[in-house]
């Protein structure tokens, strides 16, 4: 029996349009243009990074402080002092600064920088602060597996900010801080893109960070090796095309929000003072 297929003649048209449709849907996938729905939460967000440019964490950090060490000994001292902060106003604060997920992760930083992330209205900056995100985290994740250093939490048994997040959290290593890379990397490169805005973005990245102490979720070493990984990652970020363009774009869309007179909507007065308490031996 021959396997040849002959379309009878009132099914031509529609296979060629079929044909036409599948042809232009590849030629959109090949070839993506740079419009807001590349940042829609629908779409799989990929770092910019391919996988042999990622920060090799594992050579790049020293092995967590050991137990019965000076080092370890500080990590408890600053666990405790975060932990004395769970019926403040920061210990909710470090709840939302959990929250990494994309769109309410978009605006982590709105109060520093003074503006809104929105995937409509500012494209590029909501996929430089999603794919960067990826690329930050990816930078932690050798040595997190490596070490599988236990958690704060699962050590003294007390609660976290984010009883929602510890059984996964359970099986992901704390050494280095995933949160903690991100947060830095954002603070790096909006602090390029907004100048105007930098000292209050990078005191931002500092106590992002700190949220993981006071959540409960991160000993002090995690998140300043944390900080260490961001910043390579970022390094590396820089001699990426993709991201250099989207960061371009971004400065451009902060300048025009600064020429609408655009803000940030949060209450901005209220969570900076929240943000100046701080564990007070964390470095």
């Amino acid at each position: 029996m021959s396997s040849t297929f002959t379309p009878i003649p009132a099914l031509r048209p529609l296979l060629g349009t079929a044909l036409l449709a599948a042809l232009a849907g590849c030629a959109t996938t090949a070839a993506p243009p740079a419009t807001p729905v590349e940042a829609s939460v629908t779409t799989k967000a990929v770092g910019y990074l391919p996988a042999d440019a990622v920060p090799a964490s594992l050579a790049l950090v020293p092995a967590p402080p050991a137990a019965g060490s000076a080092g370890f000994a500080l990590d408890e001292q600053v666990s405790r002092e975060a932990r004395a902060l769970r019926d403040s106003p920061r210990f909710a604060q470090a709840h939302r600064d959990a929250e990494l997920g994309f769109p309410a992760g978009a605006n982590q930083f709105s109060c520093a920088i003074d503006v809104e992330v929105d995937a409509v209205k500012t494209p590029a900056l909501y996929r430089l602060l999603e794919r960067s995100r990826i690329d930050a985290s990816a930078a932690t994740r050798t040595a997190k597996k490596h070490y599988q250093r236990p958690r704060p939490f699962m050590v003294n048994n007390e609660p976290t900010c984010s009883p929602e997040d510890e059984q996964d959290l359970r099986g992901n290593g704390s050494y280095p801080s995933g949160h903690t890379s991100i947060g830095w990397a954002w603070a790096l490169i909006l602090s390029e893109i907004a100048p105007d805005r930098a000292d209050a973005i990078l005191a931002r990245g500092r106590n992002y960070g700190e949220s993981r102490l006071v959540c409960n979720v991160h000993w002090q070493s995690d998140i300043l090796e944390g900080r260490f990984m961001g910043a390579a990652a970022v390094a590396r970020l820089h001699g990426n095309a993709a991201f250099n363009k989207d960061l371009m774009a971004a400065r451009k869309e902060i300048v025009a929000a600064r020429k609408a007179g655009l803000h940030s909507s949060r209450d901005c007065a209220a969570e900076e003072a929240v943000l100046k308490v701080r564990p007070a031996s964390a470095l």
